[in-house]
């Protein structure tokens, strides 16, 4: 390999999804004279998650007051809004509901209500006549939960987007560039040695693996979960707005819910089937027998130890991917619904859930570690989209050093002007 560094920068970003190009827009807010270089081993950016994902931009109410994303998700559905309108992409404010089925769900209903109260977010407690006036088709026991702020965008559009607008501003891509190592304050990749002041790591379903690199993500591992979704082709539109069941809130996964994409498009899902490697999108594709042992090691144990009702929650995911099971269940969220018409599985997508590997639980909010050299975002889940803007904020003014950077300048001007 070459000693040489070929690319030197104030930072290096790894990963291009949306949180690492967000992360590099706030950065230009803050400090517009900073050298960013991101590097992606994809020939595109938003080529995973942040470019799969449904592109429903969150209101807020689902997260626990003391979490990062209740913190992020408010703020964060506003920013995207605004960048959308800045530079515009189309944003389908289709608003949503949340129903409930029966006694113990509605009690689940008015917890999200109140968490949603205390988060700042707009939401109101409606009864089953509001319901039928805003949306026909919803079925619920005695009261829903309706949030207006609740809006859907296309997730890819709105990264490459901000891909343009982060050239426009001197931000360096480097794509077909996988990370493979590094020492002190340089990156060895396939395109080269990269040297930065510091390095930030948003890799996705790679973040552990190359955190670990660094000497972080010791206690962590990423287990993918494969999200998938059933499109509506029938010539009417079943319903008005999202509809979303109550979901289970001890664990990250929202369950089969309605969907109307920025186009207006009505899909169902997602799934949450436990994959068996990293990027397991369909068939054998991109197969890695490593991958395929250490998460086949991780899920046993889950299963022998039935951690957040693994069993139950990997039997349900496993039927879900009969067309008729998988669309029956969106059926008990309306009135009336030609379930035969969701009948064309849409492009998967690969969550990558963070598990700690003390507790064996899932977890639920945003993680990161680091030190003055560098930053490794674990676990950027959703609502990680719509928290985009809002999380990359608060990372760079609170997480990210500045004076290694002003020191890294002050000697980079000193070598040129000796």
């Amino acid at each position: 390999m070459r000693n040489k560094t070929d690319y030197n920068c104030d930072y290096l970003i790894i990963g291009a999804g949306i949180m690492g190009m967000t992360i590099a827009y706030e950065i230009l807010e803050e400090l517009p004279t900073a050298s960013i270089a991101i590097i992606e081993k994809e020939a595109e950016v938003g080529k995973h998650a942040s470019g799969r994902n449904s592109g429903v931009l969150h209101a807020g109410f689902y997260y626990t007051p003391d979490s990062l994303k209740a913190r992020f998700t408010r703020d964060g559905n506003r920013l995207m809004k605004e960048f959308c309108k800045a530079n515009g992409i189309n944003i389908n404010n289709c608003k949503k509901v949340v129903v409930a089925k029966d006694e113990e769900e509605l009690q689940s209903l008015f917890e999200l209500e109140r968490r949603g109260r205390k988060n700042g977010v707009d939401l109101a407690l409606i009864s089953e006549e509001e319901l039928h006036e805003i949306e026909p088709n919803a079925k619920t026991y005695r009261k829903a939960l309706y949030s207006p702020t609740t809006a859907t965008v296309d997730p890819l559009e709105v990264c490459l987007k901000i891909k343009e607008v982060l050239q426009e501003k001197g931000v360096r891509f480097f794509l077909d560039c996988r990370y493979t190592g590094n020492s002190e304050d340089n990156v060895f990749t396939t395109r080269g040695i990269f040297s930065a002041g510091f390095i930030i790591n948003t890799a996705g379903l790679y973040a552990d693996l190359i955190a670990r690199d660094f000497g972080f993500s010791r206690y962590y591992t990423i287990i993918p979960f494969k999200g998938r979704y059933l499109k509506y082709n029938g010539d009417d539109m079943p319903v008005k707005m999202n509809i979303y069941p109550v979901p289970n809130l001890k664990n990250p996964f929202l369950g089969i819910h309605y969907t109307i994409t920025s186009n207006n498009e009505v899909k169902i899902g997602p799934s949450a089937m436990p994959a068996f490697w990293r990027e397991n999108y369909g068939g054998l594709s991109k197969f890695n027998l490593n991958e395929f042992l250490n998460i086949i090691y991780f899920e046993f144990i889950l299963f022998v130890r039935n951690s957040f009702n693994f069993r139950s929650l990997a039997w349900s995911e496993i039927k879900k991917s009969n067309k008729k099971y998988f669309s029956g269940l969106a059926k008990k969220l309306v009135l009336k619904c030609d379930i035969e018409n969701f009948n064309q599985w849409a492009q998967p997508g690969i969550r990558a859930q963070l598990l700690n590997k003390r507790t064996f639980k899932l977890e639920m909010d945003f993680i990161m570690e680091g030190d003055e050299r560098s930053l490794h975002v674990l676990n950027a889940v959703s609502p990680a989209f719509t928290c985009s803007f809002a999380l990359a904020k608060y990372i760079v003014k609170e997480k990210l050093p500045a004076e290694i950077i002003e020191q890294r300048t002050k000697q980079v001007k000193s070598v040129e002007i000796n």
